[in-house]
């Protein structure tokens, strides 16, 4: 383990974050969560998929 992952753990021990950022942490957290689930057993969308272009963008 890296000496600045310890002094890290040992400030988060001192002053642990506020309430309000644990909070926006795991929505963060759970909306990618829902975001993946959604992908991996609904499927990607075609609108978010992109054309075969061979590595450059063409406008229609």
């Amino acid at each position: 383990m890296n000496m600045r992952w310890i002094v890290r753990m040992a400030r988060w021990a001192r002053h642990p974050p506020s309430e309000k950022m644990v909070k926006l942490v795991l929505s963060i957290v759970a909306v990618a969560a829902v975001i993946y689930v959604i992908e991996r057993y609904v499927g990607w969308p075609d609108w978010m998929s992109l054309d075969n272009t061979r590595g450059r963008l063409t406008p229609r």
